[in-house]
């Protein structure tokens, strides 16, 4: 796209939008590694948001935003950094390319209009890694108009040319060509090594060289062999724009010789990149020491501003009352009713919570009460599923950068803002009048699969554990909190081992609770293997009333899911009317401890055959006693098998991978019992296993399928567990490990 004169935002000030048409909403996306944080940097050099030590006038910086991030040198978190380009508000959301953080990718997706697809031109040149093109899928997913910035330009082995023409092969579907370069560089003089580095641009579009050698950025005709170059590629180009054109008559003219005119072709570029057709590719690095704008970064802002969509050109949001009942679309109209949605909630040690807020519709202003209403779907910790409801005043309105807020005097339509104290509002909620209100669908958001279970440290976190707990899992919809009401552990469940980290580090440092993982429990059960007997005899003597109680019962197996089953056949009062269901209290009690190994008894039916009592010594307890003492000697005398949750796994990889994860679920017991086509170059993979064995089957996978696997998974039933197995459990048992 050819260069223009523009007027960048001042650093120290807050950008600040008038009307939809003047924003534009980015999200930057990749693998961990390509260098999104980098770029983001950079962009807000170039444009003026921060001087040459990447800092604001207050002495922020746009990377000073979590200090779990500064630890761990890796982005976690999605990240609002606003800048300023050529009279625009550009909104940069930065998202975490870490496969354990797609909630946060998500959030990024749902509150962008347009994504920088960010690729590190240091990747395999022979393909891109799984863990990259499984961000694209997810980009693809929802639609979102995508631009590629190639970048690590720097490094020994880096290829601009061969990574567009791989970028072209991996996403191109069906249309290679609807992958293109806007932009070849321009390369230095050769170092001793033999690498030439890149030191500017060849603006396609605009015929003109973008020279960066000097450390500034200067525009310049192109020599002869540079405009061969130019030449050559542009064609290429603007047959891949054409052939996206809505007119139909563009494409003979320019095959018959007619020169089409730059603003055409940037109007046609614009709409091709909106309706996700056409994928740009650019490159970008980072400002030399003393430049003021980075190789590339001029043109990713001309491209965002002159070729992104605007929030106006998103397709009209549909919503619902809170009840259910339909309402007109609304669009993106700062006058028109207001539907805003919390995309991120965080926690702010001085402000408290702080919403991360994209304004769909109407125009949010600070100190309003508004109404909040949420799905309450059971992985965001809400067991009813059902939905919530509350009007809340809205605090300051701000807009971030690092940790600074500055404040704005509203958020119109198509814009984002922070707003604080929040108090009710959850990720995904939708804010609107409180007199008209409103609720948005709420997005998808990934399963957690991968279980921690935690104890409080000590009594003072038992006593704050709760409280922690509940707002850890309302800033992260991907974390579910569960009871485990057969195992009574509490069990966080998290989307990988970083995610796990994640969690308790915000626990101990935000909230101040301290807990310790313990190892996770299945649900296991017992039941009879063969047909038995018991009685319980409870008799003690002492002063005053004694204790008498005597009943036999059978003991019969019965088919998986029938629970337990009491029959009385007692004749001629041998146990009296009213002590029968006394010993079926103790016989239920006692399955509800367990016999062999301490797990619930279930599927048996036990038969009250016989029995004795005493006219003054015979009670409720007594005969409750004798009840679980008759289990526990039919237990004694018959084979008690342990019966393990076996799970209905289904599990999506591409082709290659197949095999492996077959021969890996055989050796974990599992049984594959089918194999279906999932698109192109996918499979999923039908297995039941037992659920002991895919405790972390969330990390393991990863492995196996080198971060392209995906699995969901769901109870089947319970199943008689290998003998050798159960033995090595119930020893462990008796060791108490």
């Amino acid at each position: 796209m050819g260069a223009a004169s523009h007027q960048s935002g001042a650093a120290g000030r807050a950008p600040a939008a008038d009307r939809p048409a003047s924003v534009r909403n980015v999200v930057l996306v990749g693998h961990s590694g390509a260098g999104k944080t980098t770029l983001v940097e950079a962009l807000a050099l170039a444009a003026g948001a921060v001087n040459r030590a990447g800092r604001v006038e207050d002495g922020a910086t746009v990377s000073d935003y979590d200090e779990i991030e500064h630890r761990r040198q890796r982005s976690i978190q999605l990240s609002l950094v606003p800048v300023e380009w050529a009279g625009i508000k550009i909104n940069i959301l930065d998202t975490p390319g870490y496969a354990d953080f797609v909630g946060e990718l998500r959030a990024g997706l749902r509150a962008a209009d347009a994504a920088l697809f960010v690729v590190s031109a240091a990747e395999d040149g022979d393909g891109l890694s799984g863990a990259t093109r499984m961000v694209w899928d997810e980009c693809a997913a929802v639609g979102v108009p995508r631009a590629i910035v190639v970048t690590h330009l720097e490094a020994a082995r880096a290829d601009y040319t061969q990574m567009t023409a791989v970028c072209g092969d991996a996403f191109g579907a069906d249309d290679p060509d609807a992958v293109r370069p806007l932009y070849l560089p321009l390369h230095g003089p050769a170092a001793p090594d033999g690498h030439a580095p890149v030191t500017g641009l060849l603006g396609l579009l605009s015929r003109r060289v973008y020279d960066y050698a000097s450390g500034d950025r200067v525009e310049r005709d192109p020599d002869p062999g540079e405009l061969a170059l130019i030449t050559d590629a542009r064609a290429r180009l603007i047959e891949g724009i054409i052939a996206e054109s809505e007119d139909e008559t563009l494409m003979d003219r320019y095959l018959g010789g007619e020169d089409v005119d730059l603003k055409t072709l940037v109007d046609d570029l614009e709409r091709a990149v909106a309706r996700g057709t056409f994928h740009p590719v650019l490159m970008a690095a980072p400002a030399a020491d003393g430049a003021r704008k980075g190789l590339g970064t001029v043109e990713l802002l001309e491209l965002i501003t002159g070729g992104f969509p605007t929030p106006q050109e998103r397709a009209p949001v549909t919503v619902t009352t809170p009840d259910g009942a339909a309402r007109p679309d609304v669009t993106c109209d700062p006058d028109g009713p207001l539907v805003a949605e919390v995309v991120k909630t965080s926690s702010d040690p001085y402000v408290g919570r702080v919403s991360l807020v994209r304004v769909f519709s109407g125009t949010l202003r600070p100190d309003e009460t508004v109404h909040v209403s949420g799905h309450g779907l059971t992985d965001r910790g809400h067991e009813d599923g059902a939905l919530h409801e509350a009007n809340e005043r809205v605090g300051a309105l701000t807009s971030p950068f690092g940790k600074q807020q500055r404040t704005l005097a509203h958020c119109i339509a198509g814009d984002l803002a922070c707003v604080a104290k929040l108090t009710r509002a959850e990720t995904g909620d939708t804010l609107s009048a409180k007199d008209r209100p409103l609720l948005m669908a709420a997005w998808s958001m990934p399963d957690p699969l991968l279980p921690l279970a935690i104890e409080a440290h000590s009594k003072a976190d038992e006593d704050k554990l709760s409280q922690g707990l509940a707002r850890l899992v309302a800033e992260d919809p991907t974390m579910r909190l569960e009871q485990n009401p057969h195992t009574h552990q509490l069990v966080l469940w998290c989307l990988g081992e970083a995610h796990q980290d994640l969690a308790l580090e915000r626990l101990r440092t935000r909230y101040g609770v301290q807990v310790d993982p313990v190892p996770h429990k299945v649900s296991l059960r017992e039941t009879f293997g063969a047909k038995s007997a018991g009685r319980g005899r409870h008799v003690k003597q002492s002063g005053g009333h004694g204790q008498f109680a005597i009943c036999e019962i059978q003991v019969e197996p019965l088919p998986p899911g029938s629970g337990i089953e009491f029959v009385d056949k007692v004749v001629g009062g041998a146990v009296p009317r009213q002590f029968v269901p006394s010993v079926e209290k103790g016989v239920r009690a006692q399955a509800a401890r367990g016999l062999a190994a301490g797990y619930p008894l279930v599927d048996v039916r036990v038969t009250l055959l016989d029995g004795k009592a005493h006219s003054v010594d015979s009670s409720d307890a007594a005969f409750q006693t004798a009840g679980a003492l008759a289990l526990r000697e039919a237990a004694a005398g018959a084979a008690v098998q342990l019966l393990e949750p076996v799970a209905e796994l289904s599990v999506l990889v591409p082709d290659e991978y197949v095999g492996p994860i077959m021969s890996d679920l055989a050796g974990r017991r599992g049984r594959v019992v089918g194999t279906d086509a999932a698109g192109p170059g996918r499979t999923r993979v039908l297995a039941e296993i037992p659920e002991i064995e895919i405790g972390r089957y969330a990390v393991e996978l990863r492995s196996v399928s080198h971060g392209t696997g995906l699995f969901s998974r769901t109870y089947a039933r319970h199943e008689p567990m290998p003998p050798q197995i159960a033995d090595k459990l119930r020893e462990q048992t008796e060791k108490g490990t």
